[in-house]
């Protein structure tokens, strides 16, 4: 599909849980951080549901099985049963199902997620290399994960068996902060044996199709928190996409963004799904508008000013940082920076914003 440089956030009159009939909404960084919910996360999804629109979530973390996911959300106050959630661990077992024989050997490194998945598909995990794999499977496997297990992993990688991993994202968020993600165990294996895995976890085609499979969605939303899985897979996917900055991705980093890596919506967090999107107008020349704030370039600086006192969309959230101001200042970033990545100095205009 071919896709166009994005030069400024989209607009919306209406709530996004009314535009869309499915919310493909990425778990870590989004619904919740280290096992607890993020502010507002629990009410607006409530809220979207009720509304009519159908929830999915969508994660490329392998550890836990679908059963797992879902009972966890329903106790953090996110009704969910296992078949509203998706997982890298169920794409990577159709991609692994489609190049071998029904009832082959996997070597799993990784959790119980990537088990259930294989075993659905009719493959049988396996523990190590001696035990003549047709296929080895890399995913998140959690902090504990023993050291020996990428060495099985190198062994018969080493000797030319296929190798697939759910996802390489390089890092994952935690309670305590940001940890390293399946991605940094992926670059153990190849460092041991220069091989490349088969990926199929955002934002990769496998991901996107998996979850069109499952959820049977027309017109998806993606929501997500990170711009090289979330948003890349939905440029990928050809379908439009909310950026939430409650994870991985600052503001600073969003206006930095590479086409591939521009979300069609931003907003502060979930809230954003109930509520319209301001349309960014202006041009280069004479500067980008969004609700009560311009943006533009000035020198080697984007500049952010407010115009006017009017409701402030959603800036007038108690405390929030100024949105409209954010969005403004996409469209000077991404049009300057074209189909680059903008190098302008951004600072003094974040800091005017709040953010």
């Amino acid at each position: 599909m071919e896709q166009r440089v994005r030069n400024r956030p989209g607009g919306s009159a209406g709530a996004l849980s009314e535009a869309y009939d499915t919310a493909l909404l990425d778990l870590d960084g989004v619904v919740y951080a280290g096992g607890e919910a993020i502010a507002h996360a629990v009410e607006t999804l409530e809220v979207a549901r009720d509304g009519g629109m159908h929830l999915a979530y969508v994660t490329n973390n392998a550890l836990r099985t679908p059963d797992a996911v879902a009972a966890h959300l329903t106790e953090l106050g996110v009704p969910a049963g296992p078949a509203d959630v998706i997982t890298s661990a169920q794409a990577v077992a159709r991609l692994i199902a489609e190049q071998v024989p029904r009832g082959a050997r996997v070597l799993v490194i990784g959790g119980e997620g990537l088990r259930v998945a294989l075993r659905e598909r009719g493959l049988e995990p396996v523990e190590s290399a001696d035990d003549d794999p047709a296929a080895v499977v890399q995913g998140y496997g959690g902090l504990e994960l023993p050291w020996g297990r990428f060495a099985e992993a190198s062994y018969a990688v080493a000797r030319g068996v296929p190798w697939f991993a759910s996802n390489t994202d390089l890092t994952i968020p935690s309670g305590r902060g940001i940890a390293p993600g399946n991605g940094a165990a992926v670059e153990v294996v190849r460092i041991a044996t220069g091989a490349e895995p088969q990926v199929a976890g955002k934002p990769l085609p496998p991901m996107h199709r998996e979850t069109i499979l499952r959820t049977g969605a027309e017109r998806p939303l993606v929501v997500g928190d990170r711009l090289d899985t979330d948003i890349e897979g939905a440029f990928n996917g050809g379908v439009d996409s909310l950026l939430v900055l409650t994870g991985v991705t600052d503001a600073a980093q969003l206006l930095a963004a590479v086409p591939e890596h521009r979300p069609t919506y931003v907003d502060a967090d979930l809230r954003g799904l109930l509520t319209g999107q301001p349309e960014v107008t202006g041009s280069a020349a004479d500067g980008f508008r969004c609700g009560d704030w311009t943006a533009g370039v000035l020198g080697d600086a984007l500049v952010v000013d407010r115009a006017g006192e009017g409701d402030g969309g959603a800036d007038a959230r108690p405390g929030a940082p100024a949105l409209d101001g954010l969005r403004a200042l996409c469209a000077a970033a991404w049009t300057h920076a074209g189909d680059g990545s903008c190098p302008l100095d951004a600072g003094k205009a974040l800091a005017a914003l709040g953010w």
